[in-house]
């Protein structure tokens, strides 16, 4: 039998390999068997670990929404002044490129939300969390003064929120009418209007 850091071991791989089998298959039909070859076993050896696909898949979101989460607030957190804390906020928000592989794995994972209570449950976690970075980073730099708020710092941070997933579907999606250059230019634009401050330079 497994000793219990072993199989710890093994569900992480899992979920590795699941990620994968998702960024290149989609999430659309994926079987066990497509997770088993990119992990390098058999079907039986991934419905060991996890007899129901849709428990692999959870805690593969559950992985991604926490990478995603902790990888901006680190970014964010780095920076202390309020300018480039912001610009940082939202380059760590953005896919890099269209096959930005947490990106990738992320929106096809809220697809499937609505169709699934318990994914829902993640995608509005990381929705609310993702708000309340941008809501702290704008009541941030309005409470130092370097900015000016249009509008109170909840409803610019929705919105920030909601136009990188916007934007970062068409990323992903292909879309060849933007880059992933242009998509930062139109949303550092929308918090510069916010804010009063050029974020450009930062």
């Amino acid at each position: 039998m497994a000793r219990p850091k072993d199989q710890a071991k093994r569900r992480d791989e899992l979920v590795a390999a699941a990620g994968r089998a998702i960024r290149t298959r989609g999430l659309a039909g994926l079987r066990v068997r497509d997770v088993a070859e990119e992990a390098g076993l058999s079907a039986g050896s991934v419905s060991y670990y996890y007899p129901d696909l849709d428990d692999l898949l959870f805690e593969l979101h559950r992985d991604a929404v926490d990478r995603f989460y902790w990888a901006r607030a680190r970014a964010a957190e780095a920076e202390e002044d309020p300018v480039r804390r912001l610009v940082r906020l939202v380059d760590a928000g953005l896919p890099v490129a269209e096959a930005d592989p947490l990106s990738r794995v992320l929106y096809e994972m809220h697809v499937h939300a609505a169709r699934n209570p318990a994914h829902a449950v993640l995608m509005t976690a990381l929705w609310d969390r993702e708000v309340s970075l941008y809501s702290a980073a704008l009541a941030h730099g309005r409470d130092t003064g370097a900015f000016q708020l249009r509008s109170p710092a909840a409803d610019i941070a929705a919105n920030a929120v909601a136009l990188e997933d916007a934007y970062g579907l068409h990323l992903a999606g292909r879309n060849t009418s933007l880059s992933a250059a242009r998509v930062r230019e139109l949303l550092l634009g929308y918090l510069a209007a916010e804010t009063g401050r050029d974020l450009g330079q930062a």
